[in-house]
């Protein structure tokens, strides 16, 4: 019955594959249209960060949870106290003011992060071409 040892090869193939693989973290579905960029070169360098997410409609997201601009600095400090290592990146839609783009970065300065070390999410000439 060379059917019966198929079937077990299988299920050991399917548990291997239920074990080993790696889900990814659940990102929060906004619609923000990144700025585009046809001369900067795509990195390489992947590391996980969490997300500073801000609307067209001047909504802020820390990961899932929803801020206003005066609630930022403080859940920042917050952050940074439990988790010192922790490393942010910033998508703002394209549409944004300059002003309220400089309140967020404000705020980051107010809870100890650097703005050079927060990078801002943009979108590749190649990337918007997939999408």
């Amino acid at each position: 019955m060379p059917i019966v040892s198929l079937i077990d090869i299988l299920a050991i193939l399917l548990i291997f594959f239920i074990v080993t693989t790696t889900f990814k973290k659940k990102k929060t579905l906004l619609n923000i249209a990144l700025p585009q960029s046809s001369e900067l070169q795509s990195g390489t360098e992947v590391i996980e960060r969490l997300t500073i997410s801000v609307t067209p409609d001047e909504q802020i997201y820390l990961e899932e949870t929803l801020l206003t601009l005066e609630e930022l600095a403080p859940a920042l400090r917050q952050l940074k106290l439990e988790q010192p290592s922790a490393q942010l990146e910033l998508k703002a839609d394209e549409s944004l003011s300059l002003g309220f783009l400089v309140g967020v970065w404000d705020a980051l300065n107010q809870s100890g992060f650097k703005i050079q070390e927060v990078p801002a999410r943009i979108l590749l000439k190649e990337q918007a071409d997939d999408l």
